[in-house]
């Protein structure tokens, strides 16, 4: 495998000085162990949001209710910042270094992803003179739980004289206070507050505690200098919000100075008492003592080994996309240096990289990142299977708050097991979150073989969780006696408090049979076990009877007229949201914008619960199903939620819209790194992240468990060349290859695995290859076409030319053939764009806006000179020759004046379906506006053939996976599956032989412009 481009898939740079980006870099570039996170800011800078956590270190407040009810959450709890040892500031003289007074010559920040280290370099000089180059590299050690260390140097380009680096340990961060985002801050009570402290030359220390939840926190220094001397100790003290040591030394142009610090945290279990200090303290010494005894460079090696097995399970690599395989690649990366090492944690929303969501955990670390690291790095899955375990005591009463006799019901947001969520119709009511810690049990014993895990803890977590749905659900004679599960809410928060909410009952009916198999097989094969389990939890002898039953009786509606699955019993009632309020940018995300029962009251996705639902637990529906749902949902859903789109990537592959799939897995990809949702400076979307390698492997790998077996069905996504993936299940290594010929298996370690290729068994033995190919592309029968109206039908080119034309001499820009090619097939703005590109000064965006409109004016008025007469030769027959075949007809047209043009030409009766620039968000070579023609006339794009005379329009339409018939020259149309000097040439007969797949048709470039 080999890629092209510019992008180096191992390292994540970014360059520039802006401040308004700090944040979103100090997520990008956080480092992380699961245990301890450390923000990725520069050492010397006075950022308000850098900060260092502790997923063991939160603070609990009581939450304030006006009118509270029985059961309701009592108190939150908060991950907030401890005390910040990542601080080295500068002094110069007698004078401290305020970044910001300088001048900032150039500034790079590097992620390696090979050995886990964030470094950056600053160019800066001085404001009386002198330029420094401040370099930096850290890592948060991987296999030490709090331990960060930095190599801080710092070069004299041309300065000359004294330079103090202070090196010190800050209080001064404090939780972010919630405004009107609910995603983001929190209302604390309390808080960390700084008990104790000490500095001398050899390590200063401070001791902070929370004021309800009683944890304590120890977080300590020491240092290590260069061999030659430079640096001399000059003091160490207390300050007001901690401690510092000062080092100093004479520069000179040339020179430099170089400091390592190592920074340890140690922190006791809540309602810790003053005792724990001591130990807490000999912890962080003993912790410091180690690091400095090693060396930095030493902890990067093992860094570097650490990740090696990361890399060697992924295994992956991008043919052809560089860009796609660095990004994948950080995304891994994130969610792995997240992952809890011991069994005291999970991954939070936003791992350990910002205060989102308050440190919180949710359903969707089992939903969407267990499922990575089960298959990458099964230790961390088993953690966090082992800490919903820990906390399942906590499950249990919060059952019992909300009424359950029996059993245990997980809270949707925690940090220490308890339900955290003030909001009842959008917390607790969520019992999804006990199917998904199930199947997430299940996933996780199949990918390791690990069933010692399931008899010990996973086979007591399912029986208590499963024991909830009986409880909530009932046999309704309404339904012909159907299971039915009411009043409660889905992973799509956009709808509260429904009935049969098709996702909740999908996954708890595979709930409640692996329950029932696991009771069964304890029985069967460990009976000691399950007598004890029984005894401890008051096992039932017919329990797993009782929910077999529940099980096949769900209840799974299947809407007649629509042929789907609503999403609820009252889904498929309510009204749509209008189509401008659907594609309003002001209005994203919705929760921000509208009360909750507005939203509530119309049929609008967060995110599509039912197509989640086929994604987990959708192997009993056929293809064509699963097809009807995909083009409903994707119709109704706003994908306000950064887990939408890997849903919809996944589904759009296996439902084999290639086009859709590209373009979800590019979004769920790039959340965090184009910061899609404005929130990236907040900390990261470990689910979000998960969701890119989801639509890696189990979209374009097709990866799914059957019985236990991983099957896979991989397909080649249009824009690569190749791909690579790696897949660890149980004692094995399987790697992944997909090209243009097939698929290919090789068995790097284990003796043998067994596995299913597209529904066929395969065994592969250690060393072995396997290589299959493509099935054969479906034979396709054509059933439209649709036709681009500029310079195929008529040649309105004509009259956009002269209108630009017009405006280009108004505004002395120039406008050669060579610009009115590439401004042919795109949208007003995009072609405003390219022609500004050379014009002689620059235009903001309300004057953008008055130009595009002055040409628009221009060119409305030239339209209406049009009549029949002005089609080309042989249009209106060849519209209508494709009507007479029995076949349908669209118009995809990027002029918003479609309409009209079509009805001063005549033909506006020819069409039926007509989408124009204003049905659109994105222009050609986006596929949108092809995608939208075959929507819009009920058909799969495969089904449609498109017809362009711009290249822009051929790359839309392979896009959208439909076949490209050319108009024009053949230099320019290159792409283009058939290819015809004019549209008089046009023969559907012809045609309909050669249409089929893209790939198929430009295998042998089939060439119609001598039609004898």
């Amino acid at each position: 495998m080999h890629a092209t481009g510019t992008a180096d898939p191992w390292q994540l740079v970014r360059h520039g000085r802006d401040r308004a980006g700090f944040a979103q870099d100090e997520s990008l570039f956080a480092l992380a162990n699961g245990s301890l996170g450390v923000r990725g800011g520069l050492e010397e800078d006075d950022s308000p949001s850098q900060g260092c956590f502790l997923a063991g270190v939160w603070e609990r407040s009581p939450i304030a209710y006006h009118e509270r009810f029985t059961g309701y959450a009592r108190n939150t709890d908060t991950r907030v910042p401890v005390a910040d040892a990542s601080r080295i500031r500068l002094r110069l003289g007698d004078v401290p270094v305020q970044l910001d007074d300088g001048e900032w010559l150039a500034l790079e920040r590097r992620l390696d992803l090979r050995n886990g280290s964030y470094r950056r370099t600053l160019r800066w000089r001085a404001p009386g003179g002198g330029t420094l180059e401040i370099s930096s590299e850290r890592l948060v050690a991987l296999d030490r739980p709090g331990l960060l260390a930095i190599r801080y140097r710092v070069r004299s380009i041309d300065y000359r004289g004294p330079i103090a680096l202070e090196s010190a340990i800050d209080t001064v961060r404090t939780a972010v206070t919630q405004g009107d985002d609910p995603r983001i801050g929190a209302h604390l009570s309390g808080g960390l507050h700084l008990d104790d402290a000490h500095a001398d030359a050899d390590v200063a220390w401070l001791s902070q505690r929370t004021t309800h939840s009683g944890i304590r926190v120890v977080c300590a220094q020491t240092h290590r200098l260069a061999a030659d001397g430079a640096l001399a100790f000059q003091g160490a003290a207390r300050t007001p919000h901690g401690v510092a040591q000062v080092w100093a030394a004479e520069l000179a142009p040339g020179s430099d100075v170089v400091l390592d610090k190592f920074a340890a945290w140690s922190w006791s279990q809540p309602t810790a008492d003053a005792s724990s200090h001591p130990v807490l303290l000999t912890s962080a010494k003993a912790t410091l003592e180690s690091a400095g005894h090693a060396g930095f460079p030493s902890l990067l090696a093992d860094q570097a080994g650490q990740l090696a097995a990361l890399w060697r399970a992924s295994d992956i690599a991008i043919d052809g996309a560089p860009e796609v395989e660095q990004a994948l690649r950080f995304n891994l990366f994130q969610l792995f240096q997240s992952g809890s090492r011991n069994d005291q944690g999970s991954v939070a929303a936003k791992g350990l990289t910002g205060e989102g969501y308050e440190g919180h955990c949710f359903w969707d670390a089992e939903a969407f990142m267990l499922p990575v690291l089960a298959t990458t790095a099964p230790a961390l899955a088993r953690h966090m299977l082992a800490w919903r375990h820990a906390t399942l005591d906590r499950a249990r009463i919060h059952a019992r708050e909300l009424n359950h006799a029996r059993g245990a019901l997980y809270p949707w947001r925690t940090i220490a097991g308890d339900e955290c969520s003030a909001y009842f119709p959008g917390g607790s009511a969520q019992y999804h979150i006990n199917a998904a810690v199930a199947w997430a049990i299940r996933l996780y014993v199949d990918a390791s073989g690990d069933e010692a895990f399931l008899r010990d803890l996973g086979a007591e977590m399912l029986c208590e969780t499963a024991r909830v749905w009986l409880q909530v659900g009932h046999y309704n004679p309404r339904r012909g006696g159907a299971f039915c599960i009411h009043e409660v809410t889905g992973p799509d928060e956009y709808s509260a408090l429904v009935d049969n909410n098709h996702y909740t009952n999908r996954m708890a009916q595979r709930h409640l049979r692996d329950a029932a198999a696991t009771v069964e097989w304890l029985l069967a094969t460990h009976p000691a076990e399950h007598a004890a389990l029984a005894k401890r939890i008051d096992l039932d002898a017919d329990e797993a009877a009782q929910w077999r039953h529940a099980a096949d009786a769900m209840y799974l509606a299947e809407d007649a007229e629509l042929g789907i699955f609503p999403q609820d019993d009252g889904f498929l009632d309510k009204p749509r949201i209008p189509p401008e309020q659907m594609d309003d940018p002001a209005l994203r995300p919705l929760l921000l914008h509208w009360h909750p029962l507005t939203i509530y009251r119309h049929q609008v996705c967060k995110q599509a619960d039912t197509l989640l639902a086929l994604m987990l637990a959708g192997e009993d529906v056929d293809a064509a199903a699963k097809r009807r749902n995909f083009d409903y949902y994707e119709g109704v859903t706003v994908h306000d939620s950064t887990l939408s789109a890997s849903t919809f990537a996944v589904l759009a592959a296996e439902t084999g819209r290639a086009a859709q799939a590209y373009r979800y897995f590019l979004d769920t990809l790039r959340v965090d790194l184009d910061d899609l949702h404005g929130n990236a400076a907040h900390g990261l979307h470990m689910a979000a992240m998960a969701g890119s390698w989801l639509a890696l492997t189990w979209g374009f790998g097709g990866l799914r468990v059957r019985n236990g077996q991983p099957a896979l069905a991989p397909q080649l996504p249009q824009p690569w060349r190749g791909y690579r993936f790696g897949l660890r299940w149980r004692d094995t290594q399987l790697r992944v290859e997909v090209d243009a010929a097939g698929a290919r298996y090789t068995l790097l370690d284990g003796d043998m695995l067994d596995f299913l290729h597209r529904g066929e068994p395969q065994r592969l033995r250690k060393g072995e290859t396997l290589q299959l190919a493509h099935p054969a592309a479906p034979a396709h029968e054509l059933k439209a076409v649709v036709f681009d109206l500029d310079g195929v039908l008529a040649d309105t080119a004509v009259l956009h030319r002269a209108a630009w034309q017009q405006l280009a001499a108004e505004i002395d820009a120039p406008l050669d053939e060579a610009t009115a090619e590439r401004m042919k097939g795109v949208d007003r703005m995009g072609s405003l764009e390219i022609l500004l590109e050379h014009a002689p000064r620059r235009y903001g965006d309300a004057e953008k806006a008055e130009l595009a409109a002055r040409k628009n004016a221009r060119y409305a008025e030239l339209i209406e000179h049009l009549d029949p007469n002005n089609l080309l030769p042989g249009a209106r027959a060849a519209v209508e020759s494709v009507r007479h075949a029995g076949l349908k007809t669209a118009l995809a047209s990027a002029s918003r004046n479609a309409p009209r043009l079509i009805e001063r030409l005549g033909i506006a009766d020819l069409f039926d379906y007509v989408v124009d620039a204003s049905h659109i968000t994105h222009s050609k070579p986006d596929p949108e506006i092809y995608l939208a023609a075959a929507a819009g006339l009920g058909l799969a794009p495969a089904d449609c053939l498109g017809v362009e005379d711009a290249a822009a329009g051929i790359a839309s339409i392979h896009a959208a996976g439909m076949a490209a018939v050319g108009i024009g020259r053949a230099d320019a149309l290159a792409e283009a599956d058939v290819l015809l000097p004019n549209i008089a040439a046009f023969d559907i007969d012809r045609i309909r032989t050669k249409s089929g797949p893209p790939a198929r048709l430009r295998a042998d470039a089939v060439s119609l412009c001598n039609p004898n």
